[in-house]
């Protein structure tokens, strides 16, 4: 039974990703093996700031897309471990990124809000639909396919 919202002790335990590098503050909803939501707080201390752009601060694009997989990888490992009783030490990679649009910027003080659908779920193939909203408006989305691996760093 998962316990929501999912909070960083939570999220740590789910995701290989650290600090400069985790964009999941949160996860409030999550239907396993069918969607997921959940939240990156981007506030002005964010180190890619200093260069994107230090007069004009605007979140990565990449970076949107990023966090959007990480959201996903949540909802694939809680997938992965509750239908397929594996232990969840598995890796998930990014494959490939398509119909990615950006719509408008995520600049600190915004809470970028991310939604995912699973499209197609394998064993070890995932294609999902993402969608990343400031208050309401879309501000990314993207379809995104993972592959779960071996991890091969244990």
């Amino acid at each position: 039974m998962i316990k929501l919202p999912l909070q960083y002790q939570d999220i740590v335990k789910l995701l290989p990703h650290r600090y400069p590098f985790l964009f999941v503050d949160g996860v409030t909803e999550v239907e396993l093996g069918r969607r997921v939501v959940g939240f990156k707080n981007v506030t002005a201390n964010e180190p890619f700031f200093m260069g994107h752009f230090p007069d004009n601060p605007i979140m990565p694009g990449v970076l949107i897309l990023e966090a959007m997989g990480q959201v996903g990888g949540i909802l694939a490992r809680l997938t992965v471990q509750e239908e397929q009783n594996r232990a969840g030490n598995e890796i998930l990679l990014f494959m490939a990124i398509d119909k990615a649009k950006f719509r408008k910027p995520v600049v600190p003080g915004d809470q970028l809000i991310f939604e995912l659908e699973v499209l197609r779920k394998g064993s070890r193939i995932w294609k999902l639909a993402g969608k990343a909203s400031v208050r309401g408006e879309l501000a990314a989305e993207a379809e995104l396919m993972a592959s779960i691996s071996k991890n091969e760093m244990e």
